[in-house]
């Protein structure tokens, strides 16, 4: 298979990569998209012209960025819906609810924990919410999905797949000393793998998935239960250089390109960067560049589906 590149890059914006891009027509759901890069990513599909669902946790919050968005789009439409993904039964009463086809899903929503915390279940709080709630939603939408003839998923990771792989034998930390650092590697791998996942299972349905990394945005929330002394060290163990960093904007481009571009017509399971297919890694190195191999591999990827299709009947 040929490597995806685009004329776009590090700088390249999210509006400049959707412009000329009609979406009219198109559905869309952007998990996490009260503020930062899930803000911009739905002000850029609704733009476009796509009817464009944001789920958030804070409604109030979620409220004023559809409000922002409508102020901008003349011809797409905006609905906000709370959502906790790390509520499985409020994930499948969401997916239950929505009718018609379903044309891009963007699985976005993250957060890091400087603590270990579990859900009710007991699964880690970082795997939950990164990676199950979106595999539970994707799940319960795959009806939707499929009727749209042609669905894209895009599932936001990071850089951080390459501190560490998914842990079957010890997903949610019963063993292994906690860090922040870990539990994030480990979940934004499983979300390049969830990407594999999909396009292995659900081809045939017309449903595909590529994983992205948004870059280095540091003016999010995704570290908002961090203190500021655990965020500095976070960001120095993880060489975060002021030239790497980006925009808002210039993080939503890799997820909206993926999401929209004719040039990833046909194609799924892989992961993007500076909105080009990143290297594959065979050890990490300097930096957060790159995806490791085990994060596009297939049978990692059969095993996390089947492993997360236990967790949720558990």
């Amino acid at each position: 298979m040929s490597r995806v590149g685009s004329p776009f890059g590090i700088r390249s914006t999210a509006a400049e990569v959707i412009s000329g891009i009609t979406l009219s027509g198109r559905r869309a759901i952007v998990t996490g998209a009260s503020s930062g890069i899930g803000a911009e990513i739905a002000l850029a599909l609704a733009m476009a012209g796509a009817d464009v669902t944001l789920t958030v946790r804070d409604l109030a919050a979620g409220q004023r960025v559809a409000a922002s968005i409508m102020q901008r789009a003349d011809s797409g439409r905006v609905h906000v819906v709370p959502l906790d993904l790390a509520d499985l039964a409020a994930v499948v009463g969401f997916a239950d609810a929505w009718h018609g086809p379903l044309h891009i899903l963007v699985a976005n929503a993250g957060l890091t924990l400087p603590e270990l915390r579990r859900t009710p279940a007991g699964v880690e709080m970082t795997f939950a919410v990164c990676h199950l709630g979106h595999f539970a939603l994707a799940l319960g939408l795959h009806g939707a999905l499929r009727s749209a003839d042609g669905a894209r998923i895009v599932s936001v990771s990071s850089g951080a797949n390459l501190v560490s792989p998914v842990v079957f034998d010890d997903i949610s930390f019963a063993f292994r000393s906690y860090t922040g650092s870990l539990a994030y590697g480990q979940a934004k791998t499983a979300n390049a793998l969830f990407a594999v996942g999909v396009t292995d299972h659900w081809a045939d349905d017309g449903i595909l998935a590529n994983a992205v990394t948004p870059g280095i945005v540091m003016s999010t929330n995704l570290a908002r239960y961090r203190t500021p002394e655990q965020d500095s060290a976070f960001r120095s163990a993880n060489r975060v250089p002021a030239e790497a960093q980006k925009t808002i904007e210039q993080g939503a481009a890799t997820p909206v390109f993926v999401a929209t571009s004719s040039l990833l017509a046909g194609v799924g399971g892989r992961y993007f960067e500076d909105c080009d297919e990143a290297p594959v890694r065979h050890e990490r190195g300097d930096g957060l560049s790159g995806v490791a191999a085990y994060a596009l591999d297939h049978g990692n990827a059969d095993r996390l589906w089947a492993e997360s299709r236990c967790l949720l009947d558990s």
